[in-house]
C-alpha cells in the first residue's frame, strides 16, 4: 500500500504564551501568593509554652523561589505576605520585616539554579547582601551591645550555616535533590534548602529588626535553642507541602516556568 507523501508548506505549531513575569504565568504567581496569605493565618511553632510562634507561610518561601524562578517567586511570596500581614496581624512582628523576609527567601531559593548562565552569578549578589547583613547584625551584639561572643555564635548558627551552606557545592545540590524523581531525595532538598534561603532571609530581617529593639543577652541565650528548632520545623513544612505541590505539578503536567527548576 503506498503511502502519500504530505504536500505544501510545513506549518510550524505553538502554543500562544499566556501573559507572564519572568517566564512565570501570572497565573501561576497569583495562585501561589494566595497559599502564602493562607498560610500566613496559621500559626506554628514546635517549641511550646515560650509565647511565641511564626506563621506557616514562612516554609513555602523557598518554595515559590524554585517553582516559579527568583523574580517570580519573590514577587509572589512579598505579595502574599503583605495581604498576609494585614489580614492575620496577630502572626506578625514588624510588618515591613516580614514582608522583605519573604521577597528575600524567594530569591535566594531560585538563584541557586545555575544552569541559565545569564544567571549563573547571581547567587553571588545575595551572598554579598547576607554577608552585610551578618556584619550588621553580628558586630552591633559584639561591638555596640557587648553580647559574650558564645551566645553569638550559637545564637546566630542558623545564620551563618544558611550562608555557609549557600556559599558551598551544597547550594546545586540542593537544586539538583530537588529535581530528583526521587520523593525522598526531593523532600530531603526542599527541606535542606528552605533551612538556607530562610537562612538569610532571617540574616536581613535581623539586621534590622536588632537594630531597632537591641534586644539583651538573655534574649540571645534563650534564642540559641528555640530558633534551631523553629527552624527544623520550617523545613519540615516545606519537605510536607513542597513534595505534594511538585509531584502534582509534574503529574498534571502544566506549563513550566522557564526558570522553575523542579
Amino acid at each position: 500500500m503506498a503511502v502519500e507523501q504530505p504536500r505544501g508548506t510545513e506549518r510550524i505549531i505553538v502554543n500562544n504564551k499566556s501573559a507572564a513575569i519572568d517566564g512565570a504565568p501570572i497565573a501561576y504567581i497569583v495562585v501561589l501568593a494566595s497559599v502564602v496569605t493562607a498560610l500566613a493565618f496559621i500559626p506554628f511553632s514546635i517549641v511550646l509554652g515560650l509565647g511565641g510562634s511564626f506563621p506557616m507561610s514562612q516554609g513555602v518561601f523557598g518554595l515559590l523561589g524554585w517553582v516559579l524562578g527568583p523574580v517570580a517567586g519573590a514577587i509572589a511570596s512579598g505579595v502574599g505576605a503583605l495581604i498576609g500581614v494585614f489580614a492575620a496581624p496577630y502572626n506578625t512582628g514588624v510588618w515591613f520585616v516580614t514582608v522583605l523576609g519573604g521577597i528575600v527567601a524567594s530569591f535566594a531559593a531560585g538563584t541557586m539554579k545555575t544552569v541559565n548562565n545569564k544567571r549563573k552569578n547571581w547567587w553571588m549578589g545575595v551572598t554579598v547582601v547576607a554577608v552585610i547583613a551578618m556584619v550588621i547584625y553580628l558586630g552591633r551584639a559584639l561591638f555596640i551591645n557587648g553580647i559574650a561572643l558564645q551566645w553569638v555564635i550559637l545564637a546566630s548558627f542558623v545564620n551563618w550555616s544558611s550562608l555557609l551552606l549557600f556559599v558551598l557545592p551544597t547550594r546545586t545540590l540542593v537544586t539538583r535533590w530537588i529535581g530528583s524523581k526521587n520523593i525522598g531525595l526531593m523532600a530531603l532538598g526542599l527541606a535542606l534548602g528552605t533551612w538556607v534561603s530562610f537562612g538569610i532571609a532571617h540574616t536581613v530581617q535581623n539586621a534590622i529588626v536588632y537594630s531597632m529593639f537591641n534586644w539583651p543577652e538573655e534574649v540571645w541565650v534563650m534564642l540559641s535553642t528555640v530558633i534551631p528548632f523553629e527552624f527544623l520545623s520550617r523545613a519540615a513544612i516545606a519537605a510536607v507541602i513542597g513534595t505534594g505541590v511538585i509531584v502534582g505539578l509534574r503529574a498534571i503536567g502544566l506549563v513550566k516556568p522557564t526558570e522553575a527548576i523542579y
